[in-house]
Formats: C-alpha cells, sequence, structure tokens
C-alpha cells in the first residue's frame, strides 16, 4: 500500500484551488522526468467552491444558459478549463476531489483511473443507502430512471492527464443547491435531470461523514494510505 497525501481546503476559490493543483502536478512531472520516485506521492484534495460554471476543453459555450450580467447577480463566476467533458456547475454543499495521481506509479491506465473514481462514488453513495451507478456513453455516477423520474446525475467527472499525471476529478452532489443547475446543460445535456445525496435521501447528510467514508473507498480501490 502507497502513502498518500490527503489535504482538505474547506471552502475556496475556484481559480486559486485550479493553480494549487496545477503547482503540484508540475512537481509530480518533474520528479517524474528526474527519475525521483519520491517525489511522486500522490495527493488528494477535497475542495468546497463558491458558486462557479466551468467549461471543460471540448465543451460547448452556448450550453451556458445566461449571460455574464446575470453571472454576477447570482454570485457565481465562469472559467474556462483545460480538463474534459462539458460545461458543469461548483458551489457549496458539493464535495470536489482533485487526484494528483502519477497512473504510472499506481500501475493503471486513465481508463482505469476513471472507472476507480465513478466506483468509489458509488461505494460511497451505496455506504449511505443510495443506488447509483454508470451510465453507458456518460461519464460519471447516475441515478437510474425510475418512479417518474428520469435518469440523473449525482457526480460529475472531468480530468486532465499530463505525462501520465492527473488533475481535475469529480464534483459529488451532497446538499448542493440545485437551482444553479438550471442555468445550464449540465455536462452538455439537455435530456437527463441532476439531483443531490439531500434530494434522494430526504434529508442533509453530514458532509465529515461523507468525507470520511469517500476517502476510505478512494483508499482502497487505489491501494493508498492517506496521511
Amino acid at each position: 500500500m502507497s502513502q498518500a497525501e490527503y489535504i482538505d481546503l474547506h471552502l475556496k476559490d475556484y481559480k486559486e484551488t485550479w493553480d494549487y493543483q496545477q503547482d503540484i502536478q508540475n512537481r509530480l512531472i518533474r520528479s517524474k522526468s528526474a527519475g525521483n520516485s519520491s517525489g511522486r506521492l500522490p495527493y488528494l484534495i477535497f475542495v468546497e467552491h463558491p458558486h462557479v460554471y466551468t467549461l471543460g476543453k471540448s465543451g460547448k459555450e452556448n450550453n451556458l444558459l445566461i449571460k455574464p450580467e446575470f453571472l454576477f447577480s447570482i454570485g457565481a463566476t465562469y472559467y474556462k478549463t483545460d480538463r474534459g467533458g462539458d460545461i458543469t456547475y461548483h458551489g457549496p454543499g458539493q464535495l470536489v476531489g482533485y487526484p494528483v495521481f502519477d497512473l504510472e506509479s499506481l500501475g493503471i491506465g486513465v481508463k482505469k483511473y476513471i472507472e476507480n473514481l465513478e466506483e468509489s462514488i458509488i461505494q460511497t453513495l451505496l455506504d449511505f443507502k443510495i443506488k447509483a451507478t454508470r451510465l453507458a456513453g456518460a461519464t460519471g455516477v447516475w441515478i437510474e430512471a425510475g418512479n417518474s423520474k428520469p435518469v440523473r446525475k449525482i457526480c460529475a467527472i472531468g480530468v486532465k492527464v499530463s505525462r501520465g499525471v492527473t488533475m481535475h476529478g469529480f464534483a459529488l452532489n451532497v446538499t448542493t443547491d440545485l437551482r444553479y443547475f438550471s442555468y445550464i446543460n449540465p455536462c452538455g445535456f439537455t435530456d437527463k435531470g441532476v439531483t443531490s445525496m439531500e434530494k434522494e435521501l430526504g434529508f442533509k447528510p453530514d458532509m465529515v461523514q461523507v468525507k470520511r467514508t469517500l476517502l476510505r473507498n478512494i483508499a482502497g480501490l487505489f491501494g493508498l494510505e492517506f496521511v
């Protein structure tokens, strides 16, 4: 089992956090290029962001359904990013995870990495009695249709991999204000819904408990021991 560093930034600006994980990724890449295995310690960042919309490098700007002046009125910001995927929303009550992992040192490829992220979320939701699944052709974690409800996304995933080192990650809706998703076509979809743990459970789950559970599941799936 490999050691890894866990960092909880609590509530932090999106761009500041983006720069922070970019610095970590660059450091890991430099260590990798220098053949320094001791400098390739995996990092996992947990954070919540103030209201922000982010667009992936292959996303379509018209999936943001509001004008810049309306963004200001709802206290939100907007960034074009270098991750995969389309547009999504981050805000308070949403647990965002940014793993900065050297996939080579973990012995896995990008596909397995994303599958492990999805599985860690699925296992965590099951620990809270929420049954979630993957959806063919759509990255992330979903709640299947049923009881007159459409299929709905509970966790978005969008990553960037440089020289085998990851950044960006996942966004799990815990107690997220889902009204903010009404101003976008989430992840580019117009025929699917969005949900949260709170909405599915009917009560607010404890964020500290969600973090603890998810951290345990990520550690188990990736063979890591967080310090």
